[in-house]
This record gives structure tokens, sequence and C-alpha cells, in this order.
């Protein structure tokens, strides 16, 4: 068979040299010859003049002998001869692919979840042509979770960089609209990857799982709105009202910026809110210029934060998120009392604050700092000015020119009355 093979092949024959290589893969897999497969797919492949077709057809033949391997010894050194035989080879970029997805599966299954993140970022998948958008995403995916998993935060946002959420709606539709692909140019999708509906679902998780490391809690709270927008979730009324639990809390752990603001009062108008009263009444108090409580607050949503085990739950993760919530409260009751108050002194501002005067300088200072709140404190005289307005060079320059203007109007008009009063006396003014 070796030897009609080099004849076909030489002639070159594009029909009999790829069924020759399959026979020959074929009479070796029946005599559980499995270092014999591996010997003679490196040997095939190499022979000179060899067509692409029948390396195509070869390694295509030897991945259904890869779920048939008698252990994992030898799937696993199988799976590594196609990778080197496949590597760098266009035709078989499909077939790269799908072996090295399950060459990290084996490695991960094994515990080596750090090898089997470098294995997968080996392949650049959205480079190839020939596989299916649907597939390329969940590889994309793959790689995100095991950088997830080894720890590598950046190298996960620079790969979530690579999907485009909208492109999970642009697959359905396509898809709905019975839009096929040119035969030949796209291999059929895998038939073990996800739906994806599924995929959609997974990449928000993914996404809420890296901004959740980095405390990014608008973010999170948008994964989470994009989560109850999901199919699987918005028909589940228990889901949905999991997800809109953590939207609220997010929402209200992120910082005071005019982006938080509006989503948080988009989101207290959402009528989904009145099956949940004390969230409700949550979303109320932080859009509301009145003063919050702290003790009453944690008081009255301590059972809903224990409950709540992914945001509050872990000791070290939940003692900060407790205090990230103390620090919003801290930030909504000055800017309430900037709103109101143009001076107040220290004592009284602690007093509403019930902060001690150290911490309740500290806050205010940072919130200035930040520029959220625009006021000056007047240590000797334990005074806080909040009519104090920090302008900027533009606002000075402007200032200015209005000036100048007013005051050349003036005397422009002062001229003319001179002049006028000169006249009616008939008096000359030189």
């Amino acid at each position: 068979m070796l030897a009609q093979e080099k004849t076909y092949r030489l002639v070159p024959d594009f029909v009999a040299t790829p069924r020759f290589c399959v026979a020959i893969l074929d009479v070796l897999f029946k005599a559980g010859d499995w270092d014999g497969i591996n010997d003679h797919i490196v040997l095939l492949s190499k022979r000179r003049a060899q067509l692409k077709q029948a390396v195509g057809a070869m390694v295509k033949e030897a991945m259904t002998f890869v779920d048939k391997a008698p252990n994992l010894e030898v799937k696993t050194k199988l799976i590594e001869t196609l990778n080197d035989v496949t590597a760098g080879k266009i035709f078989v970029e499909v077939e790269k692919a799908r072996l090295t997805r399950a060459l990290a599966k084996i490695k991960e299954e094994a515990g080596l979840t750090n090898e089997a993140a470098e294995i997968m970022q080996e392949v650049a998948v959205e480079t190839y042509g020939a596989l299916s958008k649907h597939e390329k995403l969940f590889f994309i995916e793959e790689q995100v979770r095991l950088c997830l998993d080894k720890g590598d935060t950046v190298r996960a946002q620079i790969l979530s960089r690579k999907i485009n959420p909208r492109s999970f709606d642009e697959i359905e539709k396509k898809k709905n609209a019975s839009v096929e692909h040119a035969e030949g140019y796209f291999e059929a999708t895998d038939p073990t990857i996800p739906s994806v509906p599924e995929l959609k679902l997974r990449y928000y998780q993914l996404m809420i799982r890296f901004h959740s490391h980095s405390d990014d809690y608008l973010e999170v709270c948008r994964c989470y709105q994009n989560v109850m927008e999901c199919d699987g979730i918005k028909d589940d009324a228990a889901k949905c009202t999991a997800a809109l639990k953590k939207v609220v809390w997010y929402v209200t752990l992120a910082a005071n910026e005019p982006m938080q603001q509006s989503l948080l009062h988009s989101i207290s108008k959402d009528t989904r809110l009145i099956d949940l009263p004390l969230h409700k009444q949550l979303t109320k108090q932080f859009t509301t210029k009145e003063i919050i409580h702290w003790d009453v607050l944690s008081g009255a949503f301590a059972a809903e934060m224990a409950h709540e085990t992914d945001i509050f739950g872990d000791s070290k993760r939940g003692e900060k998120r407790r205090a990230d919530l103390r620090q919003r409260v801290i930030e909504h009751n000055l800017l309430v009392i900037g709103a109101y108050y143009s001076r107040v002194t220290m004592t009284r501002l602690g007093e509403l604050l019930c902060l001690p005067p150290d911490e309740t300088e500290k806050h205010l200072s940072d919130l200035v700092v930040a520029k959220k709140v625009s006021a000056k404190i007047d240590r000797p005289g334990g005074v806080v000015d909040f009519k104090t307005k920090a302008q900027g060079a533009d606002w000075l320059l402007n200032q200015w020119v209005g000036k100048i203007d007013k005051l050349l109007s003036t005397l422009d008009k002062a001229n003319h009355l001179i002049h006028k009063e000169a006249m009616a006396r008939k008096v000359s003014l030189e």
C-alpha cells in the first residue's frame, strides 16, 4: 500500500492518494498498532510532493481514532502527533483548532490549568477563515475562562476584546433567516459546542468574573442586566429576580458618577422591582436627596446582604464590599448636604454623617479631590464652605473678557452722554 501510495502521489492522483493514506491508517487501527499510526501519520505527511488533499483526509481519519484510544496516554500522544502535523497548514486549520481544544481539555482534567491555558493561547482562532463564527466564539470563551482560572486577568481582558457581544445576535438572526455559508468555505460547526444563546450567557458570566476581580461594580451591573435578557433567564422568574437583585446591589456599590446616576435612576423605575420592596427601597434612598443613616440601612438589609453570598459572602471580599457600601452612603450624604448647605460647622457635619471629626474631614477631602463636591475647609474656624467653586482657566478667562466688555460699554455710554450734554449747553470740549 505504501508503494501504491507513492505511485499515485507522484502522478499525481488527487483521488487515489488520499484513499491509500486513509486505508493505511485503517489497517494499523484494526491491528491496534497505535505507535504505527503515529509514525505513519508523520511519515506520510512528510513524503516528497505530498498532496494537501491526502494530508487533510489522513488527519480527519485519525481524528476519529482519538475517542477510541485504549488509554489516556495513547490518546494524548495521538493528539500531539496530529497537532505537530497540522501546525502551519491552512487547509487543516479547523482540525488544528479542535485538536488544540481536545488537548487542553485533557490537561485541564488532569489539574494542569496553566498548561491548558498556554496550549489554548497558541492558536489565534480569530484568523481561521474556515472556522464558523459560532465555533470561534466558543474557542475564545474557552481561552478567557482558562486565563481566569489561571489568574491571568490581563490576558483574559485582551482575549475578551476579540468578542463583539453583537455577534451572538447576528448569528441568531442569520440562523433564523436560514442564511447558509458558501459550500466548502466554512466547515460545519462541531455539534458538541453549546448553542449560541448558551454561549451568550456564558460570555457575560465570564465578564462578571473578570470585572468582579477588579471590583468594577458598574460593569458587573451592566453584565447582569445583559444576563437578564438572555434566553433561559428572562423566561425564568426565579433566575431573573436573582439577577435583578444583583443589578441593584452592584449599581449601589458603584462610585457616584454621571453614568452611575443615570443607570441608578433607570433601574429604580424598573417595574419588576415591585416584587422586591426592599431593593426598591434601596434604590429610592439613593435617588432621593435625603440623608441615609448607615446604622439603619445596614440593619434593614442585613438579612439580604447575608443572603447574597456571591457579593458579600467571602470574608475578605465581603468586608471590602460592605466598606464600599458604607463609603457610597457617606458620599451620598455629603452630596445631599452640599446641595442644601452653603456653610456648616465641622461639628454639625460630623453629626449629620455620624462620623468623628477626623473621618469627616477625610471623606470630605476625598470628594473634593475627586471633584464631586466643591468645598473649602476653614480649620481654625471649624467651618466648611460649600459655595466656593473651583473654577478653571477657561472660566477665569471668560470672566475677564466679560468684565472688559462691560467696562468698554460703560466708557462708550459715558462718552456719548458727555458729548450730548456739551451740545445742549453749547460748550466746547477742547
